[in-house]
């Protein structure tokens, strides 16, 4: 009854990391979606006909009193399942100028990122730590390393989430609870889909998009005993964009 949450599981990056946690590493799954039904049930058929099990659980990361309402019901309903990996995937996009980036693009974006690592890890981690064992990988970004015009919002959140991996990293080490960091660069899905990727492209490399599942292979890696030796790490994937 070993089981991986991931926030933001129903599409793209979410969704391609759910299936290889399934297929790789045989764990159940539980996916946290904020919006789209149809996707999420999509997707747990997807990882149910891998021959794991897929519970999805509805509710908007940036909100505490909800996210520890219903991981809470859920682990009540499941006393003898344990949550051993955890990716924080959840995230959404507001860009515009910082100049004219209004309060509610600012908290939005802060508030599922940022706060949603806080709120869910908050909520499962005690447990990982009774049992010593666990993996902590948050999905951060390129544009939360070197920053990127456009994105004041989305950098500040994505920047203190790195800063959140490597304090937490040390915290509870001697646990066996690992905490490490994706940053992807330009990665085809539903948050690069209006981008022109024939122009940036010329910056990359290896002169292409990245797939989602390629980010999958890299926290399936992460979220198996393989990893046991990193921790604290963020790690790029982005073609060689920038290291």
């Amino acid at each position: 009854m070993k089981y991986a949450l991931v926030t933001g599981g129903s599409r793209g990056i979410g969704k391609a990391i759910c299936l290889k946690l399934a297929k790789e590493l045989n764990y159940n799954i539980i996916l946290n979606y904020n919006s789209n039904t149809e996707a999420a049930k999509a997707t747990q058929a997807e990882i149910i006909s891998l021959g794991v099990k897929c519970d999805i659980l509805k509710f908007n990361v940036s909100d505490m009193d909800s996210t520890q309402e219903f991981i809470e019901q859920w682990k009540s309903k499941n006393p003898e399942a344990k949550i051993e990996i955890l990716v924080n995937n959840a995230g959404i996009t507001k860009d515009g100028l910082f100049i004219f980036t209004n309060k509610e693009a600012w908290n939005s974006v802060i508030d599922t990122s940022l706060n949603g690592f806080y709120n869910v890890t908050q909520t499962v981690l005690k447990d990982m730590l009774r049992s010593r064992y666990g993996r902590v990988i948050n999905i951060v970004s390129l544009s939360g390393l070197k920053g990127n015009p456009g994105q004041v919002n989305y950098s500040a959140a994505k920047g203190a989430m790195i800063s959140a991996t490597k304090a937490l990293a040390q915290e509870i080490g001697k646990r066996k609870v690992t905490v490490n960091a994706v940053a992807p660069g330009f990665i085809q899905s539903d948050m690069t889909k209006d981008f022109d990727e024939n122009e940036l492209k010329k910056h990359i490399p290896l002169n292409r998009f990245g797939e989602a599942e390629e980010v999958a292979n890299l926290v399936s890696f992460l979220a198996s005993e393989r990893s046991s030796y990193i921790t604290g790490e963020v790690i790029n994937i982005n073609g060689g964009l920038y290291s």
